[in-house]
């Protein structure tokens, strides 16, 4: 089978695989479509926190695809049914996981990084790590269930937000854009926030969904807040940049008594001064990962319409040169692009 194999730092080529065969208590997936995200690009440079991955590794963590066999011991899903997975494993017995937060386990395991991943025109997962994709919901739009579990917990648990609420989302990486939607689902109003090496494609994009976009490097952000919320300040300000100035910047520019939720992982040390946001009473919250709950929560909204995932996603680039698609995505030439391993 064709599989995209990680062999070094930024080093990725399209190989020949043995297809692997269920054991008795395991699902056979084929791969229909997965996407590449913030993690899978780090893992392909091999920063800092990714290098305990095992190099050669298939790469991929998000995708759809359909049930191709069962093991002897599997009754909950049969051949033909469309599923994706929630590809971070908790333990299931840890404090966290008894105290009912598996998205911070103390021993997860991520696929595509721990074990073999589904880069892949075949993949084999446990049965309970499974949610069964919605008739509806095409299997194409289905792959990016996982990051839009990510926007649904920071918008749906982790947040305040309202309609009519007034919004900023920093930053239109794919968690960004997806926060965005989400949000926008609400009926809140929404801005998303972003550099000059966004605006060639990802600002544009969000533009294209219907939601305000800013420049910050060619429009003051502090005067287009004060314009859009009278002076008051962003009811809630979502930072997805992983930048460490990030958190700064939204504690600027959220009113007194809103909220910030951080969702991107700052990858340096932030410095913010508190006192404003202590007379404020500005509340700061965080949100990681996602669970069970927000994978449905994601699936019922892609059923629904809510997320127009055909604008989002981009299926321009080739499983037969990875490459391309990892250089873009660093580059901020695309938002979501995928891979596509059956028609």
């Amino acid at each position: 089978m064709k599989a995209i194999v990680q062999t070094g730092p930024r080093s990725i080529e399209t190989q020949e695989r043995e297809r692997p065969e269920p054991d008795d208590d395991e699902v056979l997936v084929q791969v229909h479509t997965a996407g590449l995200c913030g993690s899978d690009a780090h893992a392909y440079k091999y920063d800092g926190g990714y290098e305990w991955i095992p190099i050669p590794r298939v790469m991929g963590h998000e995708y759809s695809g359909e049930v191709a066999a069962v093991g002897d011991a599997v009754e909950d899903f049969a051949v033909g049914d469309k599923v994706i997975e929630e590809p971070i494993h908790d333990c299931g017995h840890c404090f966290q996981c008894k105290n009912g937060q598996p998205n911070v386990c103390q021993n997860f395991s991520i696929t595509g990084m721990h074990r073999d991943g589904a880069y892949a025109e075949y993949v084999t997962v446990e049965p309970q790590h499974l949610h069964a994709v919605p008739e509806s919901v095409p299997l194409r739009h289905a792959a990016i269930t996982e990051p839009t579990s990510i926007a649904t917990r920071a918008v749906l648990e982790q947040s305040e937000t309202t309609p009519g609420d007034n919004v900023l989302v920093e930053g239109p990486g794919p968690i960004g854009v997806l926060v965005a939607a989400v949000a926008d689902s609400l009926g809140a109003n929404v801005v998303v926030s972003g550099l000059e090496q966004d605006a060639a494609y990802r600002l544009p994009l969000v533009d294209d969904l219907g939601i305000d976009t800013i420049n910050v490097q060619s429009e003051d952000l502090e005067t287009r807040s004060e314009d859009l919320t009278d002076g008051i300040g962003f009811d809630v300000v979502f930072d997805t940049t992983g930048h460490h100035t990030g958190i700064g910047t939204a504690a600027d520019l959220v009113r007194k008594g809103g909220q910030v939720v951080v969702v991107g992982i700052p990858n340096d040390a932030s410095e913010v001064t508190l006192t404003p946001v202590v007379r404020g009473e500005v509340e700061v919250n965080t949100s990681y990962g996602s669970t069970w709950t927000n994978f449905e929560q994601a699936l019922r909204l892609m059923e629904r319409g809510e997320i127009a995932v055909d604008k989002i996603l981009d299926t321009s680039y080739s499983a037969d040169d990875p490459t391309g698609a990892f250089e873009a995505f660093l580059d901020s030439e695309t938002c979501k692009p995928v891979f596509q391993f059956t028609e």
